[in-house]
């Protein structure tokens, strides 16, 4: 079973960065420089575990009005189990207890069937970042 806690602890933080290294800088080869980002401070930061093993992982920063979700991977042994919709599901819940009114993201163009599935429509044409395709997407809350 999958749980998902926002990371309040060292411990936790250092297991979001941990997942996201391995996704992002060592898999999709991501330089590490602009895997972590002057960002991370003002962002709430999720870890999805399985059986206390940390296997995905998220953030989530403000917006005027709306949620910026970013950095959602999940360890590649653990993609198609409900990971990574575990992980949207906690910061959209998070966004709507905090009365925001729209979600946003940078989706991989690989990863747009799933944020589909999840509600989010398709709001620009493909743009490069960090060397890999993306589109804007939106969801209301």
């Amino acid at each position: 079973m999958v749980i998902v806690e926002i990371a309040e602890t060292k411990k936790q933080m250092d297991e979001a960065f941990a997942v996201r290294y391995a996704v992002f800088v060592e898999e999709q080869k991501v330089p590490a420089e602009e895997e972590i980002d002057e960002f991370e401070e003002e962002s709430v930061h999720f870890v999805a575990y399985e059986d206390n093993i940390p296997i995905g992982a998220g953030r989530m920063r403000k917006g005027t009005g709306f949620i910026k979700v970013e950095r959602i991977c999940v360890l590649a042994p653990y993609r198609k189990t409900g990971a990574g919709r575990y992980i949207m599901k906690a910061i959209e819940a998070l966004g709507q207890e905090q009365n925001f009114a729209e979600a946003k993201l940078h989706a991989q163009t690989r990863a747009v069937p799933f944020y589909e599935k999840l509600g989010y429509t398709i709001t620009s044409d493909i743009f490069i970042d960090a060397g890999i395709p993306h589109v804007a997407m939106v969801k209301s809350l």
